[in-house]
């Protein structure tokens, strides 16, 4: 049978209280998981204090794959910063350069201009309907640096769930039938 029947009849060998013990086990590491995400949320001031870039519209800067670690502060933001942004009626954040800022001299509000590096227009087409610049408040964070194709792992992930079930399923295997 191999490795699997060893691994089911490890299963079978298990008593009440491993069960239990590997149980809590697991549920403590998917909490401190979930600690690690919020602290790091507290710290940085942004929503998503990591994320993944999914296309190629900031090549050659940042590639798709690039993990980016952004920082929200209470500085303006300027020309040239490359901020992480939500549309309304969007899920998914963009990476994008900031091109223009306009601050309204009445209110003190500050209006974004963003476009991909390697795009050719401005984002107007991206932003939601009848919206011709971000806010403050669509911005959820500047990037303040990277680790190349490290996201490539989301992105397979989530373009191919059944690795992803595959994998989950493989680490509670571990979890569950280690002896310790």
């Amino acid at each position: 049978m191999g490795w699997v029947g060893e691994q089911i009849d490890s299963i079978k060998s298990l008593q009440f209280r491993q069960v239990l013990t590997q149980a809590i086990s697991l549920g403590m590491i998917v909490t401190s998981a979930l600690i690690i995400w919020k602290g790091l949320m507290c710290v940085t001031g942004s929503e998503s204090p990591v994320v993944v870039v999914l296309s190629g519209s900031m090549e050659p800067g940042f590639k798709r794959g690039d993990i980016l670690f952004l920082h929200m502060s209470k500085d303006p933001i300027r020309a040239g910063e490359i901020v992480v942004f939500n549309v309304d009626g969007r899920e998914i954040p963009i990476v994008h350069r900031v091109i223009k800022v306009h601050e309204r001299q009445d209110t003190g509000e500050v209006d974004i201009l963003t476009k991909g590096d390697n795009n050719f227009g401005d984002d107007r087409l991206l932003y939601a309907h009848g919206q011709l610049w971000l806010q403050r408040h669509h911005i959820m964070g500047r990037a303040v640096g990277f680790l190349p194709y490290v996201g490539w792992v989301t992105i397979i992930m989530t373009e191919k769930p059944i690795i992803k079930y595959i994998l989950i399923g493989a680490l509670g295997l571990l979890v569950i039938t280690s002896k310790e």
